[in-house]
């Protein structure tokens, strides 16, 4: 698979990863304090976003596999890098969390060793 298909693509899953987790740290909270009571386990299963994080999980993982079917592992797997940034932006943005500069240099690195190895 050429590339200007790859990318594309490993960002939707990367989109569909990211999501799921937002999703979930949002039904964790939802559930409250965990017990073994069946009010508590109602609660998780009649939870939306809990269902939705888990649809987007399974959906990532659909196209992960196509994605890995269709390419190198090597290739492929270096562009997960797309998750971290998503997952930063989402962070930062959604989530209003602080994120110090150390972790936006990590990503800057994160993103020139991925040009690297993508460049032939």
């Amino acid at each position: 698979m050429k590339l200007p298909v790859l990318i594309p693509l490993v960002l939707l899953q990367s989109l569909f990863l990211v999501g799921a987790q937002l999703l979930l740290q949002k039904s964790v909270i939802l559930f409250g304090k965990f017990s073994w009571s069946i009010d508590y386990f109602k609660n998780v299963l009649t939870t939306w976003q809990f269902a939705a994080s888990g649809i987007l999980a399974f959906s990532a993982w659909i196209l992960w596999m196509y994605i890995l079917r269709n390419n190198d592992f090597s290739l492929a797997y270096s562009l997960v890098f797309f998750g971290y940034i998503i997952g930063m932006f989402a962070a930062q943005f959604l989530l209003h969390e602080v994120i110090p500069i150390t972790r936006w240099i990590g990503i800057i690195f994160a993103i020139v060793g991925a040009i690297l190895i993508v460049l032939k």
